[in-house]
C-alpha cells in the first residue's frame, strides 16, 4: 500500500522549535544531545503494524527539505536572521539519528541522538507522527472525525454566543489527530471567531495567513545542565542572558519552570524584567503562580499590567476563561491551547512527550512545578538537581 504522508512540510511544528534552534546554531553547535519518547498514559498498547508505519513515515520526512517558498516565509519573521534561514536550505532531518522499537507489553521507545543543533527538530515531527498513526491504526478514524467536528461546532459557538471571550493561540500540533484536522480546526477557529489570534503551527501560520506564535521549551533551559562551566542552579540565567542576546527583547516570552519558578524568579532581575515582554505558565496552580509573577513585577516598580502572562498547561477553555476573568484587570492574558483544540474526540487523546534526557553525555532534567511533570532518567542526578536549586534558593532568600 502506498504511503500516505504524514509531515509533508518541514515547517509543520512549533514556531519556538526555529526560535530555540537559532540560538543553537549561533552560540551551541557543540553540544550533543539525547531525546527520549514517554507516553505517560496507561496501558496504551502500540503494535508492531504501528511502529511499521511510524518508521516509514519516519523515513519519508528525512526525505523532506525546505523549499524555496518556505524558507522566504522564514525569512519574513522578524526575528529569524538571515544566516540561519541559509543554513536550513542546507539542513535536513538525518535519519540515523532516531532509532525506535516496541517490547513485549506494546511499549513504544524512541531515541533520537546527534548534535542538538540538527537533531533537535525531530521531538514536533515524531510527536504528530506517533499521534496520527495511532488514532488511523487504533480507532475508527470517521468516527473520531464525527465526534471532534461536532466538539469543535459547540466551541465556535460558545464563542460567538459570549460564553467565552479570551484571546487564545492553537498550540495542538504536536498531539493532534491529524494533520488535516488540525489545519481545519485552525481555520474554522480564525475565521468563525474573533478569538484565534495565531497558530504555534508554523505551516499553517503561512498557509492560513495567521502570526505564528512561540516562545522557548523547557528542553533550551534543559540544554545548559549539560554545559560543564554553568553551574547547575544558574542554568536559567545563561539561558535568558543567551536569548537576549540574540533576540533583543523582540521574542520575549520566558517559560519559569523548568528548573521550579520560584528559582526563575532569582534570575529574573530587573534587568530581566524590562528585557522580556512576559512569561509563560507551564506547571503548577496557575492562580497561584500568576499572582507571584504579578507580586514580582511590583516589586520592580514595574506595572503588571505592561506584561504578558500567558498561560498554556493543558487547558481546555472552561479554565481559560476563568483565568481570564480573574486576571483580565491585573496584566495583560493570554493562552496556548493545544490538545483541546486539535485532538478533542471520544477517545482520550495520548499524553506523549520527547525529552532531552542527556547533552554531552551528562543527563539533564526538568523539575516542573509540578512534580508528577518531572522527567529525568538518571534518578540520582535529579535528586541533585533538586538539592543545588533548593540550596541556592535557600542561601539567596535567607
Amino acid at each position: 500500500m502506498k504511503l500516505k504522508p504524514i509531515i509533508i512540510s518541514l515547517l509543520d511544528t512549533d514556531l519556538y522549535k526555529f526560535n530555540m534552534h537559532q540560538v543553537v546554531f549561533h552560540k551551541h553547535t557543540d553540544l550533543e544531545g539525547e531525546y527520549y519518547f514517554k507516553c505517560r498514559n496507561r496501558d496504551v498498547v502500540f503494535t508492531e503494524e504501528m511502529l511499521q508505519e511510524i518508521n516509514a513515515q519516519i523515513d519519508y520526512l528525512c526525505t523532506l527539505r525546505f523549499n524555496k517558498e518556505e524558507l522566504e516565509y522564514l525569512r519574513s519573521i522578524r526575528f529569524i536572521k538571515n544566516d540561519y534561514v541559509e543554513f536550513l536550505r542546507l539542513w535536513h532531518p538525518i535519519r540515523e539519528y532516531v532509532s525506535t522499537g516496541l517490547n513485549e507489553k506494546g511499549e513504544l521507545s524512541i531515541v533520537i541522538k546527534g548534535p542538538i543543533f540538527s537533531a533537535m527538530h525531530f521531538e514536533i515531527y515524531i510527536l504528530e507522527i506517533v499521534n496520527e498513526v495511532y488514532f488511523r491504526m487504533k480507532y475508527d478514524y470517521e468516527k473520531l472525525l464525527i465526534s471532534a467536528k461536532k466538539r469543535l461546532d459547540k466551541k465556535i459557538a460558545d464563542f460567538q454566543n459570549g460564553i467565552y471571550n479570551f484571546k487564545f493561540a492553537e498550540f495542538g500540533c504536536r498531539r493532534r489527530l491529524s494533520r488535516e484536522w488540525e489545519q481545519t480546526v485552525i481555520n474554522r477557529l480564525a475565521n468563525e471567531t474573533e478569538n484565534c489570534v495565531g497558530t504555534s503551527n508554523v505551516y499553517f501560520a503561512m498557509k492560513c495567513s495567521l502570526t505564528p506564535i512561540g516562545t522557548f521549551a523547557h528542553e533550551f533551559v534543559q540544554m545548559y545542565q549539560g554545559i560543564d562551566s554553568i553551574p547547575l542552579a544558574y542554568t536559567n540565567a545563561f539561558a535568558m542572558n543567551d536569548w537576549y542576546e540574540e533576540y533583543k527583547g523582540d521574542n520575549g516570552t520566558a517559560l519559569t519552570d523548568t528548573i521550579t519558578t520560584d528559582l526563575f524568579l532569582l534570575d529574573f532581575n530587573h534587568s530581566m524584567v524590562n528585557n522580556y515582554s512576559g512569561v509563560r505558565h507551564d506547571s503548577g496552580d496557575p492562580f497561584i503562580w500568576g499572582e507571584k509573577m504579578i507580586d514580582h513585577y511590583k516589586k520592580y516598580g514595574v506595572d503588571p499590567k505592561t506584561k504578558l502572562l500567558l498561560f498554556s498547561d493543558g487547558l481546555d477553555f472552561d479554565m481559560a476563561q476563568k483565568l481570564y476573568d480573574y486576571f483580565k484587570d491585573k496584566t495583560r492574558v493570554s493562552f496556548g491551547i493545544g490538545t483541546f483544540c486539535s485532538n478533542d474526540t471520544q477517545e482520550k487523546a495520548l499524553n506523549i512527550v520527547i525529552k532531552l534526557q542527556y547533552v554531552n553525555g551528562r543527563p539533564v532534567a526538568k523539575l516542573s512545578d509540578n512534580p508528577n511533570k518531572a522527567m529525568c532518567m538518571d534518578k540520582e542526578y535529579l535528586s541533585y538537581l533538586r538539592k543545588s536549586v533548593e540550596f541556592r534558593i535557600n542561601r539567596e532568600r535567607g
